[in-house]
Protein backbone atom coordinates (compact mmCIF):
# COMPACT_ATOMS: atom_id res chain seq x y z
CA UNK A 1 0.00 0.00 0.00
CA UNK A 2 1.57 3.05 -1.18
CA UNK A 3 -0.12 6.60 0.55
CA UNK A 4 -1.67 8.36 -2.83
CA UNK A 5 -3.28 5.02 -3.35
CA UNK A 6 -4.49 4.80 0.04
CA UNK A 7 -5.09 8.44 -0.02
CA UNK A 8 -7.29 8.21 -3.31
CA UNK A 9 -9.44 5.82 -2.30
CA UNK A 10 -10.09 7.25 1.16
CA UNK A 11 -10.78 10.71 -0.70
CA UNK A 12 -13.48 8.31 -2.86
CA UNK A 13 -14.99 7.04 -0.18
CA UNK A 14 -15.25 10.60 1.91
CA UNK A 15 -17.08 11.94 -1.54
CA UNK A 16 -19.08 8.96 -1.39
CA UNK A 17 -20.30 9.31 2.04
CA UNK A 18 -20.69 13.56 1.66
CA UNK A 19 -22.99 12.71 -1.11
CA UNK A 20 -25.17 10.03 0.26
CA UNK A 21 -25.47 11.79 3.56
CA UNK A 22 -26.34 15.04 2.17
CA UNK A 23 -28.87 13.13 -0.53
CA UNK A 24 -30.89 11.32 2.59
CA UNK A 25 -30.81 14.22 4.46
CA UNK A 26 -32.69 15.80 1.20
CA UNK A 27 -34.74 12.71 0.76
CA UNK A 28 -36.15 12.46 4.63
CA UNK A 29 -36.60 16.28 4.70
CA UNK A 30 -38.80 15.89 1.54
CA UNK A 31 -41.27 13.08 3.03
CA UNK A 32 -41.19 15.71 6.33
CA UNK A 33 -42.18 18.86 4.08
CA UNK A 34 -39.33 20.20 3.25
CA UNK A 35 -35.45 21.53 4.25
CA UNK A 36 -37.21 23.89 7.62
CA UNK A 37 -37.93 20.12 8.87
CA UNK A 38 -34.00 19.42 9.23
CA UNK A 39 -32.13 20.23 12.48
CA UNK A 40 -29.05 21.55 10.58
CA UNK A 41 -28.57 22.38 6.68
CA UNK A 42 -28.12 19.27 4.13
CA UNK A 43 -24.72 20.39 3.80
CA UNK A 44 -23.47 19.81 7.53
CA UNK A 45 -25.22 16.08 7.27
CA UNK A 46 -23.01 15.34 4.09
CA UNK A 47 -19.72 16.92 6.17
CA UNK A 48 -20.68 15.15 9.28
CA UNK A 49 -21.03 11.82 6.59
CA UNK A 50 -17.52 12.76 5.21
CA UNK A 51 -16.28 13.17 8.37
CA UNK A 52 -17.33 9.83 9.79
CA UNK A 53 -16.10 8.09 7.05
CA UNK A 54 -12.45 9.64 6.56
CA UNK A 55 -11.03 10.56 10.20
CA UNK A 56 -10.78 7.41 11.99
CA UNK A 57 -8.91 6.08 8.74
CA UNK A 58 -7.07 8.89 8.92
CA UNK A 59 -5.68 8.88 12.26
CA UNK A 60 -5.10 5.28 12.20
CA UNK A 61 -3.25 5.46 9.61
CA UNK A 62 -1.20 7.96 10.54
CA UNK A 63 -0.52 5.81 13.84
CA UNK A 64 0.22 2.74 11.95
CA UNK A 65 2.65 5.08 10.03
CA UNK A 66 4.49 5.01 12.79
CA UNK A 67 4.57 2.25 14.58
CA UNK A 68 4.94 -0.04 11.17
CA UNK A 69 8.66 -0.49 10.46
CA UNK A 70 8.98 -1.21 14.65
CA UNK A 71 6.12 -3.93 13.99
CA UNK A 72 7.26 -5.50 11.02
CA UNK A 73 11.16 -5.53 12.26
CA UNK A 74 10.22 -7.11 15.37
CA UNK A 75 8.06 -9.72 13.44
CA UNK A 76 11.03 -10.40 11.65
CA UNK A 77 13.63 -10.51 14.12
CA UNK A 78 11.21 -13.08 16.01
CA UNK A 79 11.67 -15.19 12.99
CA UNK A 80 15.54 -15.15 12.43
CA UNK A 81 17.30 -18.21 13.62
CA UNK A 82 18.28 -17.96 17.46
CA UNK A 83 21.92 -17.09 16.99
CA UNK A 84 21.23 -14.14 14.84
CA UNK A 85 18.14 -13.39 17.21
CA UNK A 86 20.57 -13.09 20.15
CA UNK A 87 23.19 -10.83 18.45
CA UNK A 88 23.73 -7.96 20.81
CA UNK A 89 21.81 -4.77 19.84
CA UNK A 90 24.30 -3.28 17.74
CA UNK A 91 25.59 -6.22 15.89
CA UNK A 92 21.74 -6.79 15.22
CA UNK A 93 20.79 -3.33 14.27
CA UNK A 94 23.78 -3.75 11.41
CA UNK A 95 22.35 -6.96 10.12
CA UNK A 96 18.57 -5.49 10.12
CA UNK A 97 20.22 -2.77 8.21
CA UNK A 98 21.99 -4.81 5.82
CA UNK A 99 18.55 -7.03 5.04
CA UNK A 100 16.38 -3.93 4.51
CA UNK A 101 19.19 -2.68 1.78
CA UNK A 102 19.06 -6.06 0.21
CA UNK A 103 15.05 -5.76 0.54
CA UNK A 104 15.12 -2.00 -1.60
CA UNK A 105 17.06 -3.58 -3.95
CA UNK A 106 20.61 -1.58 -3.23
CA UNK A 107 22.51 -4.64 -2.81
CA UNK A 108 23.95 -6.05 -6.04
CA UNK A 109 23.20 -10.08 -6.68
CA UNK A 110 27.26 -10.63 -5.58
CA UNK A 111 26.29 -10.49 -2.05
CA UNK A 112 25.81 -13.44 0.11
CA UNK A 113 22.69 -15.90 -0.15
CA UNK A 114 22.10 -15.58 3.35
CA UNK A 115 21.60 -11.79 2.99
CA UNK A 116 19.47 -12.21 -0.62
CA UNK A 117 17.01 -14.56 1.07
CA UNK A 118 16.44 -12.65 3.94
CA UNK A 119 15.74 -9.44 2.24
CA UNK A 120 13.24 -11.12 0.31
CA UNK A 121 11.56 -12.72 3.29
CA UNK A 122 11.65 -9.11 4.24
CA UNK A 123 10.18 -7.70 1.66
CA UNK A 124 7.49 -10.52 1.14
CA UNK A 125 6.59 -9.49 4.95
CA UNK A 126 6.53 -6.08 4.54
CA UNK A 127 4.08 -6.04 1.52
CA UNK A 128 1.78 -8.23 3.50
CA UNK A 129 2.20 -5.98 6.34
CA UNK A 130 0.98 -3.32 3.74
CA UNK A 131 -1.78 -5.17 2.06
CA UNK A 132 -3.14 -6.06 5.55
CA UNK A 133 -3.14 -2.20 6.89
CA UNK A 134 -4.94 -1.00 3.97
CA UNK A 135 -7.57 -3.79 3.94
CA UNK A 136 -8.07 -2.90 7.54
CA UNK A 137 -7.73 1.48 7.24
CA UNK A 138 -10.48 0.88 4.20
CA UNK A 139 -12.50 -1.46 6.03
CA UNK A 140 -12.52 1.11 8.52
CA UNK A 141 -13.93 3.76 6.38
CA UNK A 142 -16.81 1.60 4.52
CA UNK A 143 -17.72 1.06 8.23
CA UNK A 144 -17.78 4.54 9.19
CA UNK A 145 -19.33 5.17 5.27
CA UNK A 146 -22.58 2.79 7.00
CA UNK A 147 -22.46 4.31 10.41
CA UNK A 148 -22.90 8.02 9.04
CA UNK A 149 -25.83 6.87 7.02
CA UNK A 150 -27.43 4.85 9.57
CA UNK A 151 -27.12 8.05 11.91
CA UNK A 152 -28.49 10.64 9.27
CA UNK A 153 -32.52 11.71 10.83
CA UNK A 154 -33.44 14.74 10.63
CA UNK A 155 -33.11 14.95 14.00
CA UNK A 156 -29.54 14.77 14.32
CA UNK A 157 -27.42 17.79 15.33
CA UNK A 158 -24.88 17.54 12.12
CA UNK A 159 -23.90 21.56 12.48
CA UNK A 160 -23.15 21.15 16.05
CA UNK A 161 -21.32 17.86 15.41
CA UNK A 162 -19.09 19.02 12.56
CA UNK A 163 -18.51 22.43 14.32
CA UNK A 164 -17.11 20.29 17.59
CA UNK A 165 -14.73 18.13 14.75
CA UNK A 166 -13.52 21.26 13.30
CA UNK A 167 -12.95 23.46 16.70
CA UNK A 168 -11.40 20.09 17.89
CA UNK A 169 -8.86 20.30 14.92
CA UNK A 170 -8.26 24.19 15.32
CA UNK A 171 -7.32 23.03 18.84
CA UNK A 172 -4.64 20.35 17.87
CA UNK A 173 -3.23 22.55 15.38
CA UNK A 174 -2.87 25.47 18.12
CA UNK A 175 -1.23 22.16 20.80
CA UNK A 176 1.17 21.46 17.70
CA UNK A 177 3.14 24.93 18.31
CA UNK A 178 2.63 24.69 22.01
CA UNK A 179 4.42 21.55 22.01
CA UNK A 180 6.94 22.04 18.95
CA UNK A 181 7.84 25.13 21.53
CA UNK A 182 7.91 23.12 24.81
CA UNK A 183 9.68 20.18 23.00
CA UNK A 184 12.50 22.46 22.14
CA UNK A 185 12.92 24.18 25.07
CA UNK A 186 12.91 20.62 26.88
CA UNK A 187 15.14 19.26 24.95
CA UNK A 188 17.35 22.39 25.04
CA UNK A 189 17.20 22.42 28.31
CA UNK A 190 18.38 18.75 29.31
CA UNK A 191 21.46 19.08 27.55
CA UNK A 192 22.65 22.62 29.33
CA UNK A 193 22.31 21.03 32.06
CA UNK A 194 24.23 18.37 31.29
CA UNK A 195 26.85 20.91 30.16
CA UNK A 196 26.36 22.76 33.32
CA UNK A 197 26.89 19.40 35.19
CA UNK A 198 31.04 19.37 33.44
CA UNK A 199 31.17 23.60 33.05
CA UNK A 200 30.40 25.69 36.14
CA UNK A 201 27.50 27.96 35.41
CA UNK A 202 30.10 31.27 36.19
CA UNK A 203 32.52 30.06 34.29
CA UNK A 204 29.75 29.93 30.95
CA UNK A 205 28.27 33.12 32.09
CA UNK A 206 30.81 35.47 33.13
CA UNK A 207 34.01 33.66 31.83
CA UNK A 208 35.69 36.58 29.42
CA UNK A 209 37.90 33.63 26.88
CA UNK A 210 36.06 30.95 24.55
CA UNK A 211 38.09 27.96 23.30
CA UNK A 212 36.36 24.78 22.78
CA UNK A 213 38.00 22.77 20.94
CA UNK A 214 39.82 19.44 22.22
CA UNK A 215 43.63 19.30 22.94
CA UNK A 216 46.06 17.05 21.41
CA UNK A 217 48.44 17.47 23.83
CA UNK A 218 47.97 18.43 27.45
CA UNK A 219 50.76 21.56 27.17
CA UNK A 220 47.94 23.23 24.39
CA UNK A 221 46.45 26.38 25.30
CA UNK A 222 43.00 24.74 25.06
CA UNK A 223 44.03 21.75 26.50
CA UNK A 224 40.95 21.85 29.06
CA UNK A 225 38.91 24.00 27.01
CA UNK A 226 37.50 27.51 27.49
CA UNK A 227 33.75 27.78 27.73
CA UNK A 228 33.64 31.62 28.72
CA UNK A 229 30.78 32.87 26.23
CA UNK A 230 31.54 36.89 26.67
CA UNK A 231 33.16 37.33 23.69
CA UNK A 232 30.48 35.49 21.79
CA UNK A 233 27.43 37.47 22.92
CA UNK A 234 29.48 40.87 22.51
CA UNK A 235 30.23 40.14 19.43
CA UNK A 236 26.26 39.00 18.13
CA UNK A 237 25.35 42.51 20.45
CA UNK A 238 28.24 44.34 17.97
CA UNK A 239 27.39 42.80 14.80
CA UNK A 240 23.21 43.35 15.28
CA UNK A 241 24.45 46.47 16.89
CA UNK A 242 26.24 48.02 13.55
CA UNK A 243 22.98 46.36 11.70
CA UNK A 244 20.44 48.10 13.37
CA UNK A 245 22.28 51.24 13.13
CA UNK A 246 21.71 50.66 9.28
CA UNK A 247 18.48 49.21 8.90
CA UNK A 248 16.21 50.96 11.78
CA UNK A 249 16.53 54.58 9.93
CA UNK A 250 16.59 53.27 6.37
CA UNK A 251 13.84 51.40 6.81
CA UNK A 252 11.63 53.50 8.61
CA UNK A 253 12.57 56.51 6.68
CA UNK A 254 11.56 54.18 3.29
CA UNK A 255 8.16 53.53 4.85
CA UNK A 256 7.40 57.08 5.56
CA UNK A 257 8.28 58.19 2.22
CA UNK A 258 6.29 55.28 0.30
CA UNK A 259 3.33 56.10 2.60
CA UNK A 260 3.33 59.74 2.91
CA UNK A 261 5.17 60.96 0.27
CA UNK A 262 5.54 58.97 -2.82
CA UNK A 263 3.01 58.73 -5.82
CA UNK A 264 0.97 55.45 -6.57
CA UNK A 265 3.21 55.27 -9.28
CA UNK A 266 6.42 55.22 -7.25
CA UNK A 267 4.82 52.46 -4.76
CA UNK A 268 3.67 50.27 -6.75
CA UNK A 269 7.20 49.92 -8.35
CA UNK A 270 9.56 50.63 -5.39
CA UNK A 271 7.95 48.73 -2.37
CA UNK A 272 8.05 45.46 -4.52
CA UNK A 273 11.53 46.17 -5.73
CA UNK A 274 12.35 47.24 -1.62
CA UNK A 275 10.84 43.37 -0.53
CA UNK A 276 13.13 41.71 -3.08
CA UNK A 277 15.78 42.59 -0.43
CA UNK A 278 13.65 39.71 1.49
CA UNK A 279 13.84 36.76 -1.02
CA UNK A 280 17.46 36.95 -1.10
CA UNK A 281 19.56 33.88 0.42
CA UNK A 282 21.52 34.84 3.06
CA UNK A 283 24.83 32.85 1.50
CA UNK A 284 24.36 35.60 -1.21
CA UNK A 285 24.77 38.19 0.99
CA UNK A 286 27.60 36.50 2.77
CA UNK A 287 29.71 36.31 -0.69
CA UNK A 288 28.81 39.88 -0.93
CA UNK A 289 30.16 40.69 2.01
CA UNK A 290 33.28 38.83 1.63
CA UNK A 291 33.99 39.39 -1.84
CA UNK A 292 32.63 43.08 -2.73
CA UNK A 293 32.11 45.15 1.01
CA UNK A 294 34.94 44.08 2.85
CA UNK A 295 37.78 44.66 0.44
CA UNK A 296 35.88 48.11 -0.15
CA UNK A 297 35.90 48.89 3.53
CA UNK A 298 39.31 47.97 4.21
CA UNK A 299 40.58 50.12 0.90
CA UNK A 300 38.54 52.69 2.97
CA UNK A 301 40.39 52.01 6.39
CA UNK A 302 43.84 52.27 5.08
CA UNK A 303 43.20 55.49 3.14
CA UNK A 304 42.30 56.91 6.89
CA UNK A 305 44.73 55.38 8.53
CA UNK A 306 42.97 52.54 10.51
CA UNK A 307 43.44 49.11 10.56
CA UNK A 308 40.74 46.94 9.15
CA UNK A 309 40.71 42.82 9.26
CA UNK A 310 40.07 41.56 6.26
CA UNK A 311 36.97 39.80 8.55
CA UNK A 312 35.32 42.56 10.39
CA UNK A 313 32.34 43.10 12.32
CA UNK A 314 31.75 46.28 10.65
CA UNK A 315 31.58 44.30 7.30
CA UNK A 316 29.04 41.51 8.57
CA UNK A 317 26.95 44.17 10.62
CA UNK A 318 26.57 46.98 7.43
CA UNK A 319 25.47 43.80 5.35
CA UNK A 320 23.52 42.63 7.93
CA UNK A 321 21.55 45.81 7.99
CA UNK A 322 20.33 46.10 4.34
CA UNK A 323 19.38 42.54 4.72
CA UNK A 324 16.84 43.26 7.13
CA UNK A 325 15.50 46.57 5.73
CA UNK A 326 12.53 44.69 3.83
CA UNK A 327 11.40 43.57 7.60
CA UNK A 328 11.50 47.10 9.11
CA UNK A 329 10.14 49.04 5.73
CA UNK A 330 7.13 46.73 5.06
CA UNK A 331 6.20 46.70 8.67
CA UNK A 332 6.29 50.25 9.33
CA UNK A 333 4.46 50.76 6.28
CA UNK A 334 1.59 48.49 7.00
CA UNK A 335 1.17 50.24 10.49
CA UNK A 336 1.73 53.78 9.41
CA UNK A 337 -1.08 52.92 6.91
CA UNK A 338 -3.05 51.88 9.19
CA UNK A 339 -3.25 55.24 11.05
CA UNK A 340 -6.86 56.48 10.91
CA UNK A 341 -7.13 59.26 8.13
CA UNK A 342 -9.16 61.39 10.47
CA UNK A 343 -6.01 61.71 12.92
CA UNK A 344 -4.62 63.54 9.73
CA UNK A 345 -6.59 65.36 8.82
CA UNK A 346 -6.79 67.07 12.14
CA UNK A 347 -3.82 67.43 12.85
CA UNK A 348 -3.81 69.62 8.64
CA UNK A 349 -6.88 71.24 10.31
CA UNK A 350 -4.82 72.71 13.12
CA UNK A 351 -2.34 74.24 10.89
CA UNK A 352 0.17 71.45 11.47
CA UNK A 353 2.58 70.91 8.15
CA UNK A 354 2.99 67.59 6.73
CA UNK A 355 6.22 66.92 8.55
CA UNK A 356 4.93 67.93 11.80
CA UNK A 357 2.21 65.65 11.44
CA UNK A 358 4.14 62.93 10.87
CA UNK A 359 6.22 63.72 13.72
CA UNK A 360 3.68 64.34 16.22
CA UNK A 361 1.26 62.38 15.32
CA UNK A 362 1.28 59.58 12.90
CA UNK A 363 4.98 57.92 14.58
CA UNK A 364 3.89 58.06 18.33
CA UNK A 365 0.49 56.66 17.11
CA UNK A 366 2.23 53.53 15.05
CA UNK A 367 4.99 53.40 17.41
CA UNK A 368 4.06 49.87 19.02
CA UNK A 369 3.39 48.68 15.51
CA UNK A 370 7.37 50.25 14.40
CA UNK A 371 8.76 48.62 17.51
CA UNK A 372 7.88 44.79 16.61
CA UNK A 373 8.86 45.66 13.41
CA UNK A 374 12.20 46.71 14.73
CA UNK A 375 12.19 43.96 17.51
CA UNK A 376 11.53 41.26 14.36
CA UNK A 377 14.10 42.47 12.62
CA UNK A 378 16.88 42.57 15.93
CA UNK A 379 15.91 38.66 16.21
CA UNK A 380 16.56 38.27 12.52
CA UNK A 381 19.92 39.59 12.97
CA UNK A 382 20.34 37.82 15.90
CA UNK A 383 19.90 34.73 14.47
CA UNK A 384 21.94 35.17 11.19
CA UNK A 385 24.74 32.72 11.03
CA UNK A 386 26.06 32.78 6.96
CA UNK A 387 26.97 36.16 6.50
CA UNK A 388 28.95 36.34 10.10
CA UNK A 389 30.94 32.96 9.01
CA UNK A 390 31.78 34.93 5.72
CA UNK A 391 32.02 38.22 6.53
CA UNK A 392 32.90 38.57 10.45
CA UNK A 393 34.94 34.93 10.81
CA UNK A 394 35.07 32.77 13.79
CA UNK A 395 37.54 34.33 15.92
CA UNK A 396 35.79 34.66 19.49
CA UNK A 397 37.81 38.10 20.07
CA UNK A 398 36.16 40.10 23.20
CA UNK A 399 36.21 43.31 21.54
CA UNK A 400 33.58 46.75 20.64
CA UNK A 401 36.14 47.87 17.99
CA UNK A 402 34.20 46.97 14.59
CA UNK A 403 37.11 46.98 12.69
CA UNK A 404 38.17 43.24 14.24
CA UNK A 405 37.16 39.75 13.65
CA UNK A 406 34.61 38.61 15.66
CA UNK A 407 32.57 35.99 15.88
CA UNK A 408 28.74 35.12 17.15
CA UNK A 409 26.23 33.26 19.02
CA UNK A 410 24.69 31.37 16.34
CA UNK A 411 27.81 31.01 14.37
CA UNK A 412 29.98 28.84 17.67
CA UNK A 413 26.65 26.47 17.51
CA UNK A 414 26.94 26.13 13.58
CA UNK A 415 30.57 25.37 14.40
CA UNK A 416 30.17 23.41 17.27
CA UNK A 417 27.66 20.70 15.63
CA UNK A 418 28.92 20.22 12.28
CA UNK A 419 30.23 16.83 11.55
CA UNK A 420 30.74 13.62 13.68
CA UNK A 421 30.42 14.90 17.53
CA UNK A 422 30.19 12.77 20.71
CA UNK A 423 27.42 14.12 23.07
CA UNK A 424 29.32 13.66 26.19
CA UNK A 425 31.69 16.37 25.65
CA UNK A 426 31.27 19.63 27.17
CA UNK A 427 32.85 21.25 23.41
CA UNK A 428 29.30 19.82 22.14
CA UNK A 429 27.02 20.37 24.70
CA UNK A 430 28.28 24.29 24.58
CA UNK A 431 26.22 24.60 22.16
CA UNK A 432 23.07 24.06 23.53
CA UNK A 433 23.66 25.70 26.64
CA UNK A 434 24.50 29.39 23.96
CA UNK A 435 21.40 28.21 22.64
CA UNK A 436 19.46 28.14 25.83
CA UNK A 437 21.08 31.56 26.85
CA UNK A 438 20.35 32.80 23.48
CA UNK A 439 16.27 31.65 24.35
CA UNK A 440 16.29 33.66 26.81
CA UNK A 441 17.91 36.80 26.13
CA UNK A 442 15.29 36.85 23.04
CA UNK A 443 12.23 36.26 25.83
CA UNK A 444 13.46 39.36 27.40
CA UNK A 445 13.82 41.16 24.79
CA UNK A 446 10.08 40.04 23.54
CA UNK A 447 9.02 40.82 27.37
CA UNK A 448 10.27 44.24 26.95
CA UNK A 449 8.68 44.80 23.53
CA UNK A 450 5.24 44.02 24.88
CA UNK A 451 5.73 46.75 27.68
CA UNK A 452 6.66 49.12 25.26
CA UNK A 453 3.66 48.38 22.95
CA UNK A 454 1.03 48.02 26.28
CA UNK A 455 2.16 51.55 27.24
CA UNK A 456 1.89 53.11 23.89
CA UNK A 457 -1.49 51.45 22.96
CA UNK A 458 -3.05 52.71 26.41
CA UNK A 459 -2.32 56.07 25.31
CA UNK A 460 -3.24 56.09 22.02
CA UNK A 461 -6.07 53.73 21.90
Amino acid sequence: MTAGVFFAVLLILALLAFVAGQKKALTQAASLGGVRYLDSLPFYYGMLAAITCAVPALLLGGLWTLAADAAVNALFVAGLPAAQRDLPAVELQILMNTIKNSASGHMDASAAVEILEAGARYRELAVKSNALAFSLLVALAVAGFALAWWRTTPVLQARVQVEKVCRGFLIACAMIAILTTLGIVVSVLFESIRFFRIVPPAEFLFGLEWSPQIAIRADQAGSSGAFGAVPLFTGTLLISLIAMLVAVPAGLMSAIFLSEYASFTVRRVMKPLLELLAGIPTVVYGFFAALTVAPIVRELGLELGLAVSSESALVAGLVMGVMIIPFISSLSDDVINAVPQAMRDGSYALGATQAETIIKVIIPAALPGIVGGVLLAVSRAIGETMIVVMAAGLAANLTANPFESVTTVTAQIATLLVGDQEFDSAKTLAAFALGLLLFVITLLFNVLALHIVKKYREQYE
